[in-house]
């Protein structure tokens, strides 16, 4: 299955700076002809790349607002990150109702959906239907870079749909039940990242979201800031309906908290999440249930947030304590037990760093690699496009690179092809030899 990935490049703005290319946790990024080349069946789109970029080269790819247009009746299922964007704003229905004031006729959380979850995993735990350590499946980034690199662990991953899928369904059910034509419903995800983007646009564990479009996060706080500057107290709506464990699940450990699983790691960060994913499947981690966010701070980071993540880290807590004491939630049940949470078929085996189907001719080409990896002066510079010494020396194998691309080979052959000009060069013809000592030409 090939994805139809959120992460662009814009070739126009693209030097070639090879800074990208180093920070891709799956080696997706190759600079060739003095252009950064993202390679879609390693992308997993976790944004590493948006982030890293000094030159704006690269980019999610959203759904334009005017999308809004082609339904009538519009939802808005907005990321809990949402809330912490807004300056000395704790109340999430003040956000809420501004994205009604904004052209939306019904908002759903998905801290709903996140709430919903988290009950139907905890059921599964208790009736032994998952693998332990469980892996979440709410960030896509993760759940790709799992099939990519460490296709094993995909039996542990939590087989349950995301709070985004969740509330969507729920949503859909409901209006269609209150008369709404399905046809005429349009919901919109208001997206922290690019991974659920794609996650939205292929779905891997089913056939079809029931969510219509997404929209860059940044982009509705553009339209959200003037509408609650202006927004009155009396016009505030009661419409949030998720709890503060649901609307925590934005920041790291919010998910594994609600989970109330004792034993569990919480880890955020693509690295930092490698290095936890290679000790479980060494059997080096001694835990029930991993949490791993692709961004730093979890979805607070998001590549299409606005807010520093550590600022929204700190707002988040200030939500949260507001709505223990004064938070008010609408009196409105959407949730219906026929909504199926399960998915619909399993994750596949996405591994695409194996040299070739034939294990013998892999084995083969894997001993060319390391032999000529020996050769490189293994210091990673990058300046033959390629991430590392290693990545190079596989492109080479796999004709996707030339020796000569390496400079520090380059600069070898040139040596030898002048050793050996200078030698040529020495040469005399037979007319003109003389005889040495021993009789033989000199």
């Amino acid at each position: 299955m090939s994805y139809t990935h959120s992460v662009t490049l814009d070739w126009e703005k693209c030097i070639g700076c090879t800074d990208c290319i180093k920070r891709c946790p799956t080696e997706a990024i190759r600079v060739r002809n003095s252009k950064a080349e993202i390679m879609n069946d390693r992308c997993i789109d976790c944004g590493n790349c948006i982030r890293v970029c000094s030159s704006h080269a690269k980019k999610a790819t959203t759904d334009p607002i005017e999308m809004m247009a082609d339904y009538k009746y519009k939802v808005a299922i907005p990321a809990p990150t949402l809330y912490t964007q807004f300056k000395k704003l704790r109340n999430p229905n003040i956000i809420l109702t501004a994205l009604k004031k904004m052209g939306f006729d019904e908002v759903f959380e998905v801290a709903l959906g996140a709430d919903v979850v988290t009950e139907y995993s905890k059921l599964l735990v208790q009736e032994k239907k998952v693998q332990l350590p469980m892996i979440s499946s709410a960030c896509p980034a993760i759940v790709h870079l799992v099939q990519m690199r460490f296709p094993t662990l995909i039996p542990n991953i939590m087989p349950v749909i995301s709070p985004k899928e969740a509330i969507a369904r729920y949503a859909r059910n409901h209006l269609v039940k209150k008369g709404i034509p399905s046809d005429d419903i349009g919901i919109f995800f208001i997206s922290p990242c690019g991974a659920k983007v794609t996650d939205t646009r292929d779905p891997e564990v089913f056939d079809t979201s029931m969510v219509n479009g997404v929209f860059s996060m940044k982009e509705i706080y553009l339209y959200l800031v003037p509408i609650i500057r202006e927004l009155g107290e009396d016009e505030v709506e009661v419409l949030q309906m998720g709890s503060a464990n649901g609307i925590g699940w934005a920041a790291i450990g919010g998910e594994s908290t609600a989970s109330e699983v004792y034993n569990r790691v919480a880890v955020d960060g693509i690295e930092n999440v490698i290095n936890i994913l290679e000790r479980m499947e060494n059997n080096k981690l001694d835990v029930e249930f991993v949490e791993a966010l692709a961004c730093v701070n979890g979805c607070l980071g998001g590549p299409l947030t606005v807010e520093n993540s550590f600022v929204a880290t700190n707002r988040m807590l200030k939500i949260r304590k507001y709505l223990q004491f004064k938070g008010k939630t609408r009196d409105l049940n959407i949730l219906d037990s026929s909504v199926s949470l399960d998915w619909d078929r399993q994750l596949s085996n996405k591994q695409v760093m194996k040299l070739d189907e034939d294990m013998f001719k892999a084995l083969e080409k894997m001993e060319r690699m390391e032999a000529l990896y020996e050769t490189l002066p293994q210091i990673d510079c990058g300046s033959c496009g390629s991430p590392t010494c290693r990545s190079f020396a596989e492109d080479v194998v796999m004709e996707h690179a030339r020796i000569e691309d390496c400079i520090f080979m380059l600069r070898e052959q040139v040596r030898k092809m002048a050793e050996d000009m200078v030698k040529l060069a020495e040469k005399l013809p037979p007319s003109i030899r003389t005889k040495g000592k021993g009789g033989e030409d000199e």
